[in-house]
């Protein structure tokens, strides 16, 4: 995730603004990240803040873009997964049996959401979001990302929810 951030950000604003950032961030790993390491999420959050310092732009709309930019990431690295959908509501159906399987296997360190869905009818569908971390930004631009890659428009509202006394979000997403 990091180096994906990295790259969104080298592509939407600059190479210099990137290094500036990670300089003035004094991150403990340098800001040299590997695709197979895991890192304290901390230090994206690090980044984040300096990005939206730098830019005006509000941390939750940058997490946003960064959910946004990395569908076609995954969509790069698992085709299959993308392939077996024909739209958006049963692809996002499928992320937490199917994708979080696949990144467990390949950092079984990783911290993931949960996510657990209800489907209203074809147009609507209710996901809850479950993480440790908070990044309902985050998880809202994966959902919108998955809309725009189907080619669907639709509407997502966030409401919180509670289970098990874990405090988490749902996404209601309908369908236009």
């Amino acid at each position: 995730m990091f180096r994906e951030f990295f790259e969104l950000v080298e592509a939407k604003f600059s190479l210099e603004m990137l290094d500036d950032i990670i300089e003035e961030s004094n991150l403990p790993s340098g800001g040299v990240y590997s695709s197979a390491g895991t890192y304290d999420h901390q230090e994206i959050v690090t980044v984040l803040v300096k990005l939206s310092e730098r830019t005006g732009i509000s941390v939750p709309d940058l997490l946003k873009t960064f959910g946004e930019h990395l569908i076609p990431v995954f969509q790069g690295k698992f085709p299959a997964f993308f392939d077996e959908h024909t739209e958006p509501l049963t692809f996002l159906e499928s992320v937490d049996g199917y994708v979080h399987i696949e990144v467990r296997k390949l950092y079984p360190d990783a911290e993931l959401p949960r996510f657990f869905c209800s489907r209203k009818d074809s147009h609507n569908l209710d996901m809850d979001y479950y993480s440790s971390r908070h990044l309902e930004d985050l998880a809202e631009g994966l959902i919108s990302g998955a809309l725009n890659y189907f080619g669907a428009a639709g509407e997502i509202t966030r409401s919180e929810v509670e289970q098990d006394g874990m405090r988490g979000t749902r996404f209601s997403i309908r369908l236009h």
